[in-house]
C-alpha cells in the first residue's frame, strides 16, 4: 500500500482537490482509500438513531452494517488520540491510501496553499512536502501545480509513488 498525503491550512481547498484527484486515480485502475484527520468534534451519527442512543448509553464501539456499506464508530472515551500508523493499520487493503491533514506527519505530501489564508507555507519548515499547489506563483524549489489542474497533480502523486498500471 502507498501512502501520499495532503496538508495545507484550514479553508486551503485540500477537500475539493483531493476529491477531484481520486476518479483520476481509480480511472488509473487503482484501488484508492482515504484517513481524514478532523481538528474538531465530528459525529457521523444522529441524536434519535439507534447507533447514536447505544453510543450514549456507553458503548465504547457500534458497528452499523447493511447491504451497501458499513461504519465502525468508536467512541475515545477520554483515551489520547490514536497515532497515524494505528489509523493506518486498521484500514483494508489497498493501492492508494491518501492522508488528508496531518500537517506535520513525515511522509510525502502535497501542500494545498492559498496566499488569501494569510498563513505562511508549510513547505518552508516541512522537508515531506515534495509538491506545492497554489493560486499563487511561490518562489520555491519544489514541483508547483495550479489548484485546479488536477490531471497534472494526479500524474506527478503516482509519478512520485511510482504506481503505474
Amino acid at each position: 500500500m502507498k501512502i501520499f498525503g495532503f496538508a495545507g491550512w484550514s479553508g486551503s481547498g485540500k477537500t475539493t482537490l483531493i476529491e477531484q484527484v481520486i476518479p483520476r486515480f481509480v480511472r488509473a485502475g487503482l484501488k484508492v482509500s482515504l484517513i481524514k484527520h478532523a481538528h474538531h468534534r465530528f459525529d457521523v451519527d444522529h441524536p434519535g438513531k439507534d447507533s447514536f442512543r447505544h453510543r450514549e448509553a456507553g458503548c465504547s464501539e457500534v458497528l452499523v452494517t447493511s447491504g451497501q456499506r458499513w461504519a465502525l464508530m468508536h467512541e475515545t472515551r477520554g483515551e489520547p488520540e490514536a497515532p497515524l500508523e494505528e489509523q493506518i493499520a486498521r484500514m483494508s487493503p489497498c493501492d492508494l491510501l491518501l492522508i488528508e491533514g496531518y500537517k506535520y506527519y513525515p511522509l510525502p505530501k502535497l501542500e494545498i496553499y492559498r496566499a488569501a489564508n494569510g498563513k505562511q507555507p508549510l513547505y518552508t519548515g516541512d522537508e515531506h512536502i515534495v509538491a506545492v499547489a497554489t493560486d499563487t506563483p511561490l518562489q520555491v524549489r519544489l514541483p508547483q501545480f495550479d489548484l485546479e489542474d488536477y490531471d497534472a497533480i494526479a500524474a506527478f502523486v503516482l509519478d512520485t509513488l511510482e504506481l503505474h498500471r
